[in-house]
């Protein structure tokens, strides 16, 4: 007699190693293999739907046969984790960094976690803009202590390929026919929710720098030392002001 832990967890290797004699028979009655290879083909299906919903830009940059075919080894070797398919496929840019068939498409990887972030943006959760009464107290602050928090709808992103710009022209409504030369440089971007839509800035390095100590929990004294190196003649004062004012510092702690 199996337990019910040890029939869920051959049900699930069957599944996810698309293998329906994995599963004993007698537990399962009658062609038990048919079921179980229709129930194989759906969730593999409806994984890597869910899969091509958040990564449609790598979809079109491989084409939908290759596509499926790195979905389908994605999906076996790594098995959903949580029961909110809203989080399936965040390892999704590193097996694909890894994967041979691959290995040709250097920007590849870096174009899926861009994917990856405007997808975990658009369901991060909401915050306040930092409240006018609390301005007088951060002007006052010592910023030696002082420590910015960013917007929960934000996240920074440093790639050695222009993945904004095959982002953008990859769009389905995009009717760009134009060729990006993925060695053309790099880009540090801020990937930010405005609304109920995504945004992606290119940000300069000082900013970059700044923003990516703040979201570290550095001080703000920290963080500019570290703009400064990047960038001599970053303006602190009208970073704060500026980015206080579109939302994406939304609290500071003394």
């Amino acid at each position: 007699m199996h337990s019910l832990h040890e029939f869920q967890a051959a049900f699930a290797a069957a599944i996810f190693e698309q293998d329906p004699s994995a599963i004993d028979g007698t537990l399962c009655g009658d062609n038990t293999q048919d079921r179980l290879a229709v129930y194989i083909g759906n969730t593999y299906h409806n994984l890597r739907e869910a899969l091509r919903a958040v990564y449609p830009v790598v979809d079109r940059l491989v084409g939908e046969p290759f596509f499926d075919y790195a979905a389908n080894r994605y999906i076996r070797d790594h098995p959903s984790q949580s029961g909110d398919i809203q989080r399936f496929g965040d390892s999704f840019p590193a097996f694909l960094e890894s994967f041979p068939p691959a290995v040709s498409l250097s920007y590849l990887a870096d174009t899926a976690t861009l994917e990856w972030l405007v997808h975990e943006v658009f369901h991060a959760a909401d915050h306040a803009p930092l409240p006018l009464s609390e301005l007088s107290s951060l002007a006052g602050a010592e910023c030696s202590t002082l420590r910015l928090r960013l917007h929960p709808a934000c996240r920074l992103f440093a790639s050695a390929f222009p993945v904004r710009k095959i982002w953008e022209v990859n769009q389905r409504e995009s009717l760009s026919n134009e060729t990006i030369n993925a060695r053309a440089g790099g880009e540090r971007l801020l990937v930010r929710r405005v609304g109920f839509a995504v945004d992606i800035q290119p940000l300069p390095d000082g900013e970059f720098a700044m923003l990516r100590a703040l979201h570290e929990g550095q001080t703000v004294d920290d963080a500019y030392d570290l703009a400064l190196r990047r960038d001599p003649a970053f303006a602190l004062g009208e970073f704060i002001e500026r980015r206080i004012l579109d939302s994406t510092i939304v609290g500071f702690d003394l």
